[in-house]
């Protein structure tokens, strides 16, 4: 890999400083290059107590999908960092058809939120679909030793994808924030000699 040295960066009469490797550019990717569905019809197996189907399953499929979509885009593997938000808005019966579709909403340098949107209709009607979940999910990127890898820019193509860009934006800067808090509540206890 090439260095990279900003020699008037560096005042005169000084040594030059050791070079920096340069960064590669990855060239950035369109929302569509990576975007899936994955279809599951649900079965008695799939069933909680009350005889709907488990939330665990359909979180397992939007998980699935969502990494499915975060290796596309990243063209190798990505481990789930966090699921950010899980919404269930409908129960999910037996013999639904689940459509999981998901697609990049937004890249930093090694992570990426993944959107996922899940669908159900009955295996047997040709009734319309109707949303019964959704979920964000942050996706890292890793090299062969397990360590987090650059990934490409999503490049959004619809004003949806923008505006969905926009929105990840959001809920990563309250992530942030949210954990900053923790910490500095969790600082201030222990200097007050209260233990968790």
């Amino acid at each position: 890999m090439d260095a990279v040295i900003d020699s008037s960066a560096v005042p005169e009469g000084m040594p030059d400083p050791l070079p920096t490797p340069a960064v590669p550019v990855i060239p950035g990717k369109p929302t569509s290059a990576s975007r899936i569905t994955l279809s599951h019809i649900m079965s008695a197996h799939d069933t909680n107590l009350l005889g709907t189907v488990h939330g665990g399953v359909v979180m397992k499929l939007v998980d699935d999908a969502a990494g499915a979509v975060a290796g596309r885009h990243s063209e190798g593997p990505a481990v789930t960092g966090a699921m950010d938000e899980m919404a269930f808005l409908e129960p999910v019966r037996v013999g639904d058809l689940l459509h999981v579709k998901a697609q990049v909403n937004w890249t930093g340098t090694t992570s990426m939120e993944i959107g996922v949107r899940v669908v159900a209709e009955r295996w047997n009607e040709s009734g319309p679909a109707k949303q019964v979940a959704s979920a964000y999910l942050v996706f890292v990127a890793v090299d062969a030793e397990g360590q987090p890898r650059r990934v490409p820019e999503v490049i959004p193509e619809t004003d949806r994808d923008r505006r969905r860009c926009q929105e990840a934006q959001i809920r990563r800067t309250h992530r942030l924030a949210r954990r900053r808090a923790i910490v500095e509540l969790r600082r201030e206890r222990a200097a007050e000699g209260l233990e968790d």
